[in-house]
Parts: structure tokens; sequence; C-alpha cells
């Protein structure tokens, strides 16, 4: 493949024309998928090899946790040490290590990418709210990881303090670190529920009074997610998942309320200025095929 058969792997504008009615070939659209998934791709690789000349500190950072729960096991009377076990892991380790940092470090990145696959299937008064939203996602999640990063020391403590006094706890370094990921990763996810909620409410799927109806049953499902999702089990580890994703709905609610008046304001004064359901949409700041792209998920198209 010559190298500008490369580059138009990278390319999502539509080869076939876009119809009358603003609609793209179901080809164009999974062409458009796959330039976004291999940018995303290319960028976590970059973001691998930076983050490999940052490794011993990566690892400190990592491993503290750690080692701040086994000191205060210690005066407590528990021994536990980390251990790293076989011949390639140690290489392995350091792989999946940068692999993690690229990740959380990238994720306004690729976040913003679903974010724009999204937007344009929207109306321009919709993609106001989820610019906003794609500049929210990306610190929400870093949130939830830093989050997460916090309460892991305690959850350490709870869980190897179950080890009897006689005994040496050893800690293989994988386990941490496929514990840390999880946790980390499922505060991250977590922290962008409210956005789906917002979303949903743009989409006409959700309304704020729904919302506040359902309140008591939606903060209990919170709890019971937290306790679920967490893989520590303790009960601080499910508290400090399960406040934020409270706080964050509560946000998410009063803003759903906002957009829903907004709505009834514009029908009563008989001004409603969403655009043409055969109106194409497209993002402002992109400038490539999803100038071009049209929902085909629109409800007045059903």
């Amino acid at each position: 493949m010559s190298f500008a058969g490369v580059l138009g792997l990278f390319r999502s504008k539509p080869r076939q024309p876009v119809g009358s009615d603003g609609r793209m070939a179901l080809a164009d659209h999974f062409r458009e998928l796959r330039a976004r998934l291999l940018k995303v791709a290319l960028v976590l690789i970059l973001g691998i090899v930076v983050a490999w000349f940052f490794y011993e500190w990566l690892f400190d950072l990592l491993y503290s946790p750690y080692e701040r729960a086994s000191e205060i096991l210690a005066a407590e009377g528990v021994n536990s040490r980390g251990v790293i076990g076989g011949i390639g892991n140690p290489l392995l380790l350091r792989l999946k290590i940068c692999a993690l940092a690229s990740v959380v470090v990238l994720s306004p990145f690729w976040l913003y990418q679903i974010w724009a696959f999204i937007v344009p299937g929207m109306h321009s008064n919709e993609r106001r709210w989820t610019k906003l939203f794609a500049v929210v996602a990306g610190p929400l999640f870093l949130a939830g990881v830093a989050t997460a990063y916090y309460v892991l020391p305690k959850g350490i403590e709870v869980l190897i303090g179950f080890t009897p006094g006689t005994l040496q706890s050893l800690v293989d370094f994988g386990d941490y670190f496929r514990f840390l990921t999880r946790m980390m990763l499922v505060f991250g996810v977590a922290f962008e529920i409210p956005l789906f909620v917002v979303l949903l409410n743009l989409a006409g799927v959700l309304s704020g009074r729904s919302l506040g109806a359902h309140r008591p049953w939606i903060v209990l499902g919170t709890f019971v997610f937290a306790a679920v999702a967490t893989p520590s089990t303790d009960p601080f580890s499910m508290i400090m998942l399960a406040l934020p994703m409270t706080l964050l709905f509560l946000i998410s609610e009063v803003v759903a309320r906002t957009v829903d008046r907004r709505r009834a304001k514009q029908l009563a004064e008989g001004g409603h200025h969403d655009e043409d359901d055969d109106e194409m949409s497209s993002l402002d700041y992109e400038h490539d095929a999803t100038d071009y792209r049209r929902s085909s998920l629109d409800p007045s198209e059903d």
C-alpha cells in the first residue's frame, strides 16, 4: 500500500455524494468510524512511547498506594510486601503501565473522538450543549481516576488487613496492577454517566421531571452500582464512588430541567428554533466528514 493509501485510512470524507436528504452512505459512516479509531490508536501508541521514558516515575506513582497501605498495616502487625514473578513479566508490566498512563492522560482526546462521531447527528441547538460536554468529559474522567487513586490505600488496607498474624502477605504486582486498573477505570467511567443522562435528555428520551420522580430509586441504584463495581468491596471505596456520582446526577437533573424549561418556553412563544428535519448539521470546530453527516436516528423520520 502506498503512503497516500495509508493516509487515506485516516480520512473520513465520504466517497459517495451526500444525498439530497443530507444522508451519508452506510459505507462512509463505517469509513469515518475506522478513521477515528485509527487516530485514537495512533495517538495512544505515541502516548505509550512517551510514557516509556517516564516509567520509573509512573511506577513509583502507581506503587505508592500499596506502600502507604503496607506502612499502616505494618504498624498493626500485618506484614506485606510486593513481588513479581516470571522472566518476561517485568517487561510486560512496563508496557501495561505505559499503556495505562497513555489511556488516562489522553482520555480527553479519545473521549472527544467519541463525541465528534455522535455530535453531527444532532441539530445546532443540541450541539451547543455537546460542545460543552466534549470539554467536560475528559476532566470528569480524570477526576474519577484521581478519586480512585485517593481511595486505593484504604481499600488495600482493608483487604490485606484480613491476613492472619502468623502469615505474611505476598502481593503479586501483576494482581495489584489489575486491581488498580479496574478501580481507576470503574471510577473514570462512572463519572461519565451523568453526561449520558444529559444526552438522553437532549435526545428527548428522558425529561428532567421523570428524573426527579425516580430520584430515590436512582440514588439507591447508584449505591448498589458502587458496591458491585468497586473491586475492593470495602464501604469506604463504595461511598467515595457513590457520593460523587449522586452529586453529578443531581447536577445533570438540574441541567435537564433547564433544557426542558427552555424547550417549553420556545414552544409557548411559537418560536421553536430547531432546525428542519432535513437540515444537515456540522461540527464547527472540525473540518472533515462530520461536516456532511446526518443523523439516521432522527425521530421525525420514523
